[in-house]
């Protein structure tokens, strides 16, 4: 691995010698693994802890955004993986928490907190779905679009995506969904979703829409015309799923906007 990469470190450092030497650290097999798998599975638990303060925030009226901003200054915990939302997804995370479980099951060990972490995460999943329960209260026959389909931005990776299990129990409880992905709406991906109809642009996705939820924080999502989307949907409502938004841009243009763990901003 060392003869692998040396091309790669040589090329990025050259003959600048202010730059650190890169670590390397020898292990054996078994160690090597485990790395890999208890990093994912720590950052995994740390989304998973700001999503629980979180939901402590909703009901004590704090802002978890600014919990995050506070604790992040800590250098002992830093400020990556601290964004609340609706959970993770993707390939590695699911994958590798499981793994490490799993393999702690199988030698006897009950991994209490890695499961909590997964417990945790899946009950956020239905996070956004609570929402639009208390704000619309009976969601039969209403609209609701997805702002994103991804499980994060800049990918087509639809694997394990939080928007699939939100569309799964929409549908079940008779909402129409829609939603708009800067990436699968404009590629073929979108015909192998069931139980969305996949809009070509924001505006088309808004028409008529009871709600918007962003589940995505795709940086487009940042720049568009909310305010002619509101206008075009029957009861203009944000659901901010990533906490991405922000909350005076979305109120100015006319829309209601309920975020996670925000709710000392409402």
């Amino acid at each position: 691995m060392e003869e692998l990469y040396e091309p790669i470190v040589t090329r990025v450092h050259g003959d600048d010698k202010t730059l650190p030497p890169v670590p390397v650290v020898k292990t054996d097999l078994n160690s090597a693994e485990m790395i890999k798998y208890a990093a994912n599975s720590f950052l995994a638990t740390k989304i998973s802890f700001i999503n629980e303060v979180a939901n402590i925030c909703d009901r004590v009226g704090a802002d978890v955004t600014q919990v995050a901003e506070g604790i992040g200054l800590d250098s002992r915990i830093g400020n990556k993986f601290l964004q609340a939302g609706i959970g993770w997804g993707g390939s590695c995370f699911p994958k590798d928490v499981s793994a490490l479980v799993h393999t702690a099951d199988d030698y006897g060990y009950d991994a209490q907190l890695l499961k909590a972490a997964v417990e945790v995460n899946s009950r956020q999943r239905l996070l956004a779905l609570e929402k639009l329960q208390q704000e619309l209260k009976i969601l039969k026959g209403k609209v609701i679009g997805l702002l994103g389909l991804t499980f994060k931005p800049d990918t087509d990776d639809m694997r394990d995506a939080p928007s699939l299990l939100l569309i799964e129990n929409l549908n079940r409880l008779g909402a129409k969904v829609k939603a708009f992905d800067p990436i699968v709406s404009q590629t073929g991906m979108r015909f192998g979703l069931t139980g969305v109809d996949v809009e070509t642009d924001p505006e088309r996705l808004a028409d008529h829409c009871d709600a918007l939820v962003l589940v995505t924080d795709w940086k487009q999502f940042l720049d568009l015309d909310y305010g002619k989307m509101a206008k075009l949907m029957h009861n203009p409502l944000m659901i901010d799923g990533r906490n991405f938004l922000d909350p005076s841009v979305i109120a100015a243009a006319g829309m209601r906007y309920v975020g996670v763990g925000r709710s000392a901003g409402k």
